[in-house]
């Protein structure tokens, strides 16, 4: 039972590094990048050419199975996203899902997501002048500065696991960085069960990302107090503006903050409203309650649910700046929402990581020993 808790004195140079982990990372001047007498379209792409959209979920992998044949490179008429359209969005960087659709559970569920990551690197492979996998906030800033467009894995379901660590370490080691903390016996409407707290430090170990969108609030509340690492909601709203039970309420929404984690705001018209000025009234709000350095975006582009008109598809994201922009978002709060909160959050899991890494030898817990 030794490996289920953190050597009581850790070397001095993990505590330093904990320090870096636990406080703010060094704020650096920000230089505006528009034109202030630019029309607000035309200022929104100036600034996103600079700080593009990190864009907190797709479910591109399983539309694809759907097509027997298709071109992201051409682009795609089928689809809401592809390179053209990543491009003319300023999209950077995008986490693809490998969610699953509900009733797969056990085996066929951890086959399933084994299958969407092998389909991930198929399609990235095959659009090498558009695409590149990417797994730590380094990896993406090089993917971005070569031209690319960064894809990162995830986030899967909890059931993935297979109630498994060793799973979750084969699904790390093939590039999975998000995982969705519901949907399994150990994180469900009660909380996290001790089992789920292993989960949790394991993921911090291996630097993945805790996802708590759609968990319950007792789930939600043990998550930021067991995860040293951020912990993101990649598909979660303001409830007190729209009811839908992934989106967050007030109170959540500022412990969120204070926990230093993100919260993605969908563009959908079912979570967020039919409008552009709808998901902006959104993020104004979490913004608000969370803080500008704790919300980021989330296309949630094919994924089966409908979207604002001006934000069809991943070409939309200027329109949804240049609305902030007339609501008078300073440049620097902009910045972070598309790209300097997730860098942020990714740095973070890996500083996590490299501290417990150091710390501990991986899990050999099992849900039968903590749980049974």
């Amino acid at each position: 039972m030794a490996d289920l808790q953190d050597q009581l004195h850790a070397p001095t140079e993990v505590d330093e590094l904990d320090a870096l982990i636990e406080g703010p990372f060094p704020a650096e001047p920000y230089t505006p990048v528009t034109d202030p007498h630019a029309e607000p379209l035309e200022q929104a792409h100036a600034l996103l050419a600079a700080h593009p959209v990190a864009d907190g979920y797709c479910g591109l992998p399983w539309a694809l199975r759907h097509l027997a044949w298709y071109d992201l490179e051409l682009g795609e008429s089928a689809l809401e996203t592809d390179v053209p359209r990543l491009r003319e969005g300023h999209v950077g960087a995008v986490f693809w899902s490998a969610h699953l659709p509900e009733g797969l559970a056990g085996d066929r569920a951890v086959g399933a997501t084994l299958e969407q990551l092998d389909l991930v690197k198929t399609v990235v492979d095959a659009h090498p002048e558009g695409l590149r996998l990417a797994h730590t906030a380094g990896e993406v800033a090089d993917v971005r500065h070569c031209g690319r467009v960064a894809v990162l894995l995830g986030p899967a379901g909890a059931a993935a696991l297979g109630d498994s660590l060793g799973i979750l370490r084969s699904l790390h080691a093939l590039g999975l960085r998000v995982l969705t903390l519901s949907g399994a016996s150990w994180a469900s409407e009660v909380g996290l069960t001790r089992f789920g707290e292993e989960v949790i430090r394991e993921m911090n170990r291996l630097g993945v990302l805790a996802d708590l969108s759609g968990a319950s609030a007792e789930t939600t509340r043990r998550a930021f107090a067991a995860s040293k690492a951020p912990v993101v909601c990649t598909r979660s709203a303001a409830l007190a503006l729209r009811p839908h039970p992934a989106n967050l309420p007030d109170d959540l929404l500022a412990e969120l903050g204070a926990a230093k984690g993100l919260c993605m705001v969908p563009l959908t018209a079912e979570q967020t409203g039919p409008s552009v000025r709808d998901v902006a009234d959104h993020l104004d709000h979490v913004r608000a309650l969370a803080g500008p350095e704790c919300v980021a975006l989330s296309g949630t582009y094919d994924a089966g649910t409908a979207h604002p008109l001006e934000l069809r598809d991943a070409s939309g994201y200027p329109h949804l700046i240049a609305e902030l922009l007339r609501r008078g978002w300073p440049e620097s709060d902009l910045a972070l929402l598309t790209w300097g909160n997730v860098q942020r959050v990714l740095r973070g899991a890996d500083f996590t990581a490299r501290a417990a890494q150091q710390r501990r030898e991986p899990s050999t817990a099992r849900i039968a020993e903590l749980d049974g």
